[in-house]
């Protein structure tokens, strides 16, 4: 949709079409003339029909105005212009995850994984500066043309030590019922792992294509939030490694302090460890000798190789690239030790016929009398029986 005139708030942001709409405003591309680049305006547009419409936009400017980071969407100006407040915003040049989900259904878990270390950075932030988000969400997840992920809509955001943060004045539960976390479900005012719980039910919806909750009403939702127990995502046709599931579901945990924070979801996601790692092999042990005594485990210690019974030499020497010894006792030493296979042992005629070549002058000097002695005694021989003969 176009401006038919064209309009200049404030004297230097001119609208040119709208990019979204809600319940409060409307938000519109527009160009800032004093610094030359492209904006998002939002204009509030409740002001007279929701009492609460101009302190929740005002404190959206104040909240999101005080976060500066990559992963969170910019703030750049607020003011009112014709008796409307507007708030000037970072344009991202992309979709929300509402709309991917609707455009290409599940994600993969490598895109899903990156999705959920940027967003958690950008709540870690929020977090450390005092502010809930409380309303993460798919629509309130913006991607932009590089991919990058930003936390938008701050408008019912709240300072964690708000006592109203849990509230509207009119008493109702402020967030959307698909993402609400247990705590908020009971009317709790919303903390730092509610945000948590929120970007566990964007993630499994990411996955799935649903999210891990639904019902016929809000209020059949909230009831699932207390009481129920997600479906791993494996069973609902997600491919992903048991690493992420498990973390996964552990952002889902019913109890606040079971979750893991903005932060640590970020570094672990960030640090790939949601693929999984496989266990490293055991260390070998020496192979004692027939007269060598094999040591005895430390009281309440069992051998390492003991706690995992399909984990025998015969199964871990494949993988290192040997195989076991032919004559080798089945299941000797299995047990404890395992070790790579040394050289074939010489043949003992060929060590036998290599001793003389390697006697030492030595060794000769002493055999030397005893070969003079043999000589002198066959000479002796030979001479008696020449004599013999002769006569």
């Amino acid at each position: 949709m176009r401006v038919k005139q064209q309009v200049l708030i404030a004297g230097r942001y001119q609208l040119e079409s709208t990019i979204g709409r809600g319940a409060m405003g409307e938000v519109w591309r527009a160009y800032d003339r004093m610094l030359g680049r492209p904006v998002a305006v939002k204009v509030l547009l409740a002001q007279n029909t929701d009492p609460t419409a101009d302190s929740r936009f005002r404190l959206e400017a104040q909240t999101a105005g005080r976060l500066h980071h990559p992963h969170v969407v910019g703030v750049h100006d607020f003011g009112e212009y014709e008796g409307k407040l507007f708030l000037v915003m970072e344009l991202v040049e992309g979709d929300s995850l509402s709309q991917a989900l609707s455009d290409g259904g599940p994600l993969s878990a490598d895109r899903v994984a990156s999705i959920a270390a940027q967003a958690a950075a950008g709540l870690a932030v929020a977090h450390q500066q005092g502010i809930v988000h409380r309303d993460i969400k798919p629509g309130n997840l913006l991607i932009d043309a590089k991919g990058t992920v930003k936390i938008g809509d701050f408008g019912i955001a709240r300072f964690l030590d708000d006592p109203s943060g849990a509230l509207t004045a009119t008493g109702q539960i402020v967030g959307t019922s698909l993402y609400l976390a247990p705590e908020r479900a009971l009317g709790k005012t919303a903390q730092g792992a509610s945000d948590v719980y929120s970007l566990g039910c964007v993630l499994y919806q990411l996955l799935t294509g649903r999210p891990p909750f639904s019902g016929r009403t809000p209020i059949e939702i909230l009831h699932h939030h207390l009481d129920s127990t997600p479906v791993p995502p494996s069973r609902s046709g997600a491919v992903l490694p048991p690493a992420f599931e498990n973390y996964l579901l552990g952002l889902l945990a019913k109890r606040p302090e079971d979750r893991p924070t903005a932060r640590e979801v970020a570094d672990w996601f960030g640090s790939d460890a949601w693929r999984g790692r496989p266990e490293p092999l055991p260390v070998p042990s020496p192979v004692p000798s027939a007269h060598t005594p094999r040591p005895l485990p430390a009281p309440g210690r069992t051998p390492a190789l003991a706690a995992h019974p399909a984990r025998t030499p015969d199964r871990i020497a494949p993988a290192l690239g040997t195989r076991g010894g032919p004559g080798a006792a089945p299941g000797a030493g299995a047990a404890t030790t395992y070790k790579l296979p040394s050289a074939p042992a010489a043949p003992r005629s060929a060590g036998r016929r290599a001793a003389p070549r390697r006697r030492s002058a030595a060794a000769d000097l002493l055999r030397g009398p005893r070969v003079v002695g043999l000589a002198a005694a066959a000479l002796f021989v030979a001479a008696v029986l020449v004599g013999m003969t002769l006569r």
